[in-house]
């Protein structure tokens, strides 16, 4: 190397000769004054004109100097030929040349689409101090680009010497996949993918082939968030999840089942995994699939509670049709033992038992929506206020009742009792859920909402029109969140053994439910439950009658239960038929009995027009009684029909269309109960 190339200095052949000609001027003019005048004064002259001259030149070198300063890297990319770009990690385009900029690409981004995993490739390798190729798309053409790199987080991407993509090389090069499970063999993965710092799922480089042995190389920005900052160059992978998920997350690994299910440590959070295998390398992809597991939780929930149903609603209907024979024997008991008889007490209590047996399957039927119900229209804050004094009673006196009612209260189209009963059941589990801590609070709050905020408060499919709100809350400890899907469930309890049947809740489930209501649970960390009643707000018809309430000092008028007239009932059940026809003709009926719909249909035929009333079952073998009752209305006349069954009436209502004077009595029936609607029904026909 030569000294001027040490130093720095390059001799410029324009300011030698700009030195040469200033020293020549000099020269002349210094002649003529050093002949003339030797003088002090001339030497002064010729000194001053000296230090001109060297100013200039030392003036004329800075300025030269200033003018060409060194070139940087784009000037660089300015001077190739070739279509160039100075681009960042994240693919932002920092320069272009003229060139690049006459294809038509962008000239603030590389292009997206297809290319984007080959040029992920290529930035890698050359972050590795590699040479990376990759082919891009600039506006209408593709290139084979090579990729190095300039100096810190910038990169030269430039168009190789043999230019455009051919179509035959196109076709024949293999197409870029990205694979989200192990491939046999994949392309080079030194770093996460070109747009991943952008992406919303998490991506990861780790260094060894078993991603639960291996350390995080890199990571992008939406792992770190997803792991809470846990995701960090060096740490271990395994370290992102919880212990408890990994154990049947190796077994996926190993067999390259994906996706692989695991979850967030510390966050709760169910997530996605998949992998792609480079040699000793693997490239991760870790999806957040929370959102989507609680709603398959949701969808699994609703379709168990459904199953749950049906199977409530089914024996609930069998158990109907046992305790309505065990009832109406016992009527018949009763009456050859009365009181004063040494097997009236036991007969008593077996009554007892039955009416206990019958209760729980209302509660059956009403969790399964198929409980029979009489709808009115109530007012619900008047409702309420008329409970309360019950509900006080229900109450310890260590637990206190509060009670807030909103403005404008809508009106409701419900069961009253029904009502009752879920409001009574949730104050009663409210009061349970404080036992032993010394006292509480159990409030209820009444309220109208806007669909708006019925969705906001539980009610995600809220229909148009405001609602009617109930809330009954309390301070105790809460529900635990394993514990929330199951609360509705029949026959789930946290009380100790004797202390409740595991009801309750699945009542109120069922009854919110039949009124086309919603029931909803909260539990905030150390505010108690918090149970939501919603019910669509009902608006009555211009020329509906006015609601007449009883008086209650009215004393009940005697009842006659016998009576006259031929009957044909049909019961599939052979205990409920016996007892039930031979206790009807003990009250002066003529009754004709029938096993099935098709022996009924032949009986009507031999009856027609003698037969005064039709008693039948809904639900039989063949035919049911809908059916039945329109096969034979030409032979029963004008004659009534009464309906009975386990099911509510509204399980089979679309099937009575058209049809007049039918009535519905539900099962289980006593002997009096079906002698008086007998008679009243013989008498208004």
């Amino acid at each position: 190397m030569t000294r001027a190339e040490r130093t720095g200095f390059k001799l410029d052949p324009w300011f030698a000769a700009v030195v040469v000609f200033f020293l020549l001027a000099v020269a002349g003019a210094a002649y003529p004054a050093l002949r003339s005048d030797p003088s002090a004064p001339g030497l002064l002259l010729l000194v001053g004109l000296a230090g001109v001259a060297l100013m200039a030149v030392f003036a004329f070198g800075a300025a030269d100097g200033k003018a060409k300063p060194e070139a940087g890297p784009e000037a660089l990319v300015e001077a190739l030929e070739e279509p160039a770009a100075l681009v960042t990690p994240d693919g932002r385009v920092l320069a272009a040349n003229a060139a690049w900029r006459e294809t038509g690409a962008d000239a603030s981004r590389l292009p997206r689409g297809t290319a984007a995993p080959a040029l992920f490739v290529a930035l890698s390798e050359a972050r590795a101090g590699r040479v990376g190729r990759a082919d891009l798309k600039l506006g209408e053409q593709e290139f084979e680009t090579v990729v190095s790199t300039l100096g810190s987080n910038r990169f030269l991407v430039r168009a190789a010497a043999d230019g455009l993509v051919s179509e035959h090389r196109r076709l024949a090069a293999p197409e870029p996949v990205v694979a989200l499970s192990a491939p046999p063999a994949a392309p080079a993965v030194t770093g996460p993918d070109l747009y991943s710092a952008a992406a919303p799922f998490g991506a990861a480089v780790i260094d060894a082939a078993d991603p639960l042995a291996a350390a995080i190389t890199e990571a992008n920005p939406a792992l770190v968030r997803l792991t809470d900052g846990r995701a960090k160059p060096g740490a271990r992978f395994a370290e992102l999840f919880d212990p408890a998920s990994l154990a049947e997350a190796g077994k996926k690994l190993a067999a390259g089942a994906f996706p692989v299910e695991v979850e967030l440590a510390g966050t709760k959070r169910a997530a996605h995994l998949y992998v792609a295998a480079d040699a000793d390398r693997r490239l991760v992809y870790v999806f957040d699939v929370t959102d989507q597991k609680q709603l398959e939780l949701q969808l699994a929930q609703s379709q168990k509670m459904q199953a749950i149903g049906q199977l409530a609603g089914g024996v609930a209907h069998d158990f109907n049709n046992l305790l309505t024979a065990i009832q109406l024997r016992l009527d018949e008991l009763l009456q050859r033992h009365p009181v004063g008889d040494p097997s009236y007490e036991g007969l008593n209590e077996i009554r007892q038992t039955a009416t206990r047996a019958a209760d729980l399957v209302r509660k059956l039927l009403a969790f399964s929506r198929k409980q029979t119900v009489k709808r009115e229209t109530l007012e619900l804050g008047e409702l309420i206020s008329e409970f309360e004094v019950l509900l006080r009673r229900l109450l310890r006196e260590d637990v206190k009742l509060e009670t807030s009612y909103g403005r404008d209260l809508p009106l409701v189209h419900a069961d009253k009792s029904q009502l009752e009963t879920a409001v009574m059941n949730l104050a009663v589990n409210a009061r349970d859920a404080m036992k032993g801590m010394g006292g509480g609070v159990v409030r209820i709050k009444t309220a109208r909402l806007t669909p708006a905020e019925a969705r906001a408060q539980g009610w995600p499919e809220a229909p148009a029109g405001d609602c009617a709100f109930i809330e009954v809350s309390d301070t105790g400890p809460g529900i635990p969140p394993d514990l929330v899907t199951k609360i509705f469930e029949p026959f789930f309890t946290t009380k100790a053994i004797g202390e409740g049947t595991g009801m309750g809740l699945a009542t109120v489930y069922g009854i919110v439910e039949q009124a086309d209501g919603h029931i909803s649970v909260a539990s905030p960390p150390g505010q108690g439950a918090h149970f939501r009643i919603f019910l669509p707000a009902y608006t009555p018809p211009a020329d509906a009658a006015p609601v007449v309430k009883p008086d209650a000092k009215a004393k009940p008028a005697a009842r006659d239960l016998s009576g006259a007239g031929r009957i044909l009932f049909v019961e599939d059940e052979d205990a409920v038929r016996g007892v039930a026809a031979r206790l009807l003709r003990a009250r002066g009926y003529e009754v004709i009995e029938a096993a099935d719909g098709e022996e009924a249909l032949i009986l009507a035929e031999e009856n027609a027009g003698q037969i005064d009333m039709l008693i039948s079952d809904v639900i039989m073998p063949g035919m049911d009684g809908p059916t039945l009752l329109k096969k034979a209305r030409g032979y029963l006349g004008a004659a009534p029909v009464m309906f009975i069954s386990g099911y509510a009436e509204a399980e089979f209502s679309d099937l009575l269309e058209g049809e007049t004077g039918v009535s519905f009595l539900p099962k289980p029936i006593d002997i009096k109960t079906l002698a008086e609607r007998v008679k009243q029904e013989l008498r208004t026909a």
